[in-house]
């Protein structure tokens, strides 16, 4: 079996065992690959069985030589494990060597968030009179209002809204379902949009409930939406460096700042680990210091 039946198999274990998106399968197919590519170099003869720890660690070692990146470092041996696991299943080889392959130590950084007055200026900053003005307004209010992902965003369907109840079903990473509270104010303007705007909208065939939807009717694309948070970042003067995500940031942190449990905030952000949500947990240095200050008998 060569190198490029090995990859055949494991891309459809990706995409049907694990329903892994596109963007992650080819993500892994790219670093299993860069494995066997190192690992032929060393020995012609590409025997699954024959490759160990010894020889995983110093894949490791070498893209640490050529400078990769922690993160990507992790992400790569993510990627070779669930490739060992798939041979695994399919009994090409007899054991696992990655059953001890550790991945490095991460530094958890703290994502960019707004403040509510920094948003409020945000959504000011859209002219509301023009034809696209309340979709713009409208996707603010989800992405910070909903906590949604930008492709969550474009993928969201009319048939999706639950306005009785309050709720939007969500279709997140992997094709996870969830369902998530929308707030009155968003609710609200998506009324608008759905039923003053874009009613008006030649749509194109296939994209009659996609919610937001371009000038032409199709299906809004994510760069469009990466490029109105620029352009209204510029447009209000605000010089953090942001994106759709900083709006979801900005949900997460504001909520556990307000008290929100925890576990309410993973379900509403669709993660499948706590320790993801975590990180939302940060405080800012001042109130730390003051904590300090007024609390510890040696300060």
């Amino acid at each position: 079996m060569n190198t490029q039946s090995y990859l055949k198999g494991f891309k459809d274990y990706l995409k049907l065992e694990r329903s892994l998106s596109a963007h992650s399968i080819n993500a892994y197919l790219t670093d299993v690959d860069k494995l066997l590519q190192y690992y032929l170099a060393i020995d012609k003869d590409l025997n699954l069985n024959k490759i160990q720890l010894s020889d995983l660690r110093a894949f490791i070692t070498w893209l640490n030589e050529i400078g990769m990146q922690a993160n990507t470092q992790a992400r790569v041996i993510s990627g070779i494990k669930a490739f060992f696991t798939y041979l695994m299943q399919e009994e090409i080889i007899q054991e696992d060597p990655t059953t001890l392959l550790a991945a490095p130590k991460l530094t958890r950084k703290l994502p960019d968030t707004l403040n509510i007055n920094e948003i409020n200026a945000l959504i000011d900053a859209i002219d509301a009179s023009k034809p696209e003005g309340m979709r713009n307004k409208a996707i603010i209010e989800m992405l910070y209002g909903c906590g949604l992902r930008v492709t969550e965003l474009v993928e969201l369907r009319i048939s999706n809204i639950y306005a009785d109840t309050e709720f939007i079903k969500v279709i997140g990473k992997g094709n996870k379902e969830r369902l998530v509270p929308i707030g009155s104010v968003a609710l609200k303007l998506l009324e608008i949009y759905i039923q003053q705007i874009r009613v008006h909208l030649n749509i194109k065939k296939g994209h009659e409930d996609f919610i937001f939807l371009n000038k032409l009717g199709s299906r809004l694309s994510r760069i469009s939406v990466f490029n109105l948070i620029k352009s209204l970042a510029v447009k209000t003067g605000i010089h953090k460096n942001i994106s759709p995500h900083t709006l979801r940031h900005s949900f997460a942190t504001h909520l556990i700042e307000g008290g929100a449990d925890l576990r309410a905030v993973q379900e509403m952000l669709g993660h499948a680990s706590i320790t993801t949500t975590e990180i939302y947990t940060h405080l800012d240095r001042d109130y730390l210091r003051s904590v300090i200050t007024q609390f510890h008998p040696r300060a």
